[in-house]
């Protein structure tokens, strides 16, 4: 995505956290908001007819909560990446967004250049974090305290790949491998790490210091 314009939809029931992103956001180049909303009824009404690339989401919303409205928005628009845009910081919030579809999560109190360069991250289909959720995620507590699961060596090169964001087309290319055998390792990892999604995997595989 490179040359092309990435689109933002903003949710946040605080008009001046929306006007802040619209103004910091709109001198960034290949950024474009398309809607800004403060109420979960208002983001999936827009994207039922519009096309988002990025939602930018709050946790704490008037109608609803963040985390269950980002996987209502999952479920209407798939390709849409989901951002969590939250003042909260705790493991569970991170882990409970990732497992409902969320493609990173990051504090308000995150600079401009790093909320721009990972909502064009998540825009190419990675999954990011700002730089305080990442010191948070790679303390030990909660699962990162379990037995880490053993991954054979092609398990942790696919794991790896995974992690940079490369599909399984581009991970068989690379290692020569079918794209149902990638699909086989992957398959593999999710249930050793017992996670849910790949978002929820990598973060798992980070809190234990794997990647």
């Amino acid at each position: 995505m490179e040359n092309e314009t990435i689109t933002i939809a903003v949710v946040d029931d605080h008009p001046i956290v929306i006007e802040g992103l619209k103004q910091l956001l709109s001198g960034v180049n290949g950024l474009h908001i398309a809607g800004c909303f403060a109420d979960g009824s208002g983001i999936l009404s827009f994207i039922r007819t519009n096309y988002v690339d990025v939602v930018l989401l709050d946790i704490a919303l008037p109608d609803c909560n963040g985390i269950e409205l980002c996987g209502a928005i999952k479920t209407a628009s798939p390709s849409t990446s989901v951002l969590m845009l939250s003042n909260r910081s705790e493991r569970s919030m991170v882990m409970q967004s990732l497992q409902n579809g969320a493609s990173g999560y990051l504090l308000k109190n995150a600079s401009l250049e790093e909320l721009s360069n990972c909502i064009k991250e998540a825009a190419t289909g990675n999954i990011v974090f700002c730089h305080e959720i990442k010191m948070i995620i790679g303390k030990p507590g909660g699962r990162a305290e379990h037995k880490i699961p053993k991954l054979t060596k092609r398990e942790s090169e696919v794991l790896k790949m995974m992690a940079d964001g490369k599909t399984t087309p581009i991970i068989a290319r690379e290692l020569c491998l079918s794209p149902l055998t990638v699909e086989t390792h992957r398959k593999n990892i999710m249930q050793k790490f017992q996670a849910k999604n790949a978002a929820e995997l990598i973060l798992l595989a980070a809190q234990q210091h794997i990647l």
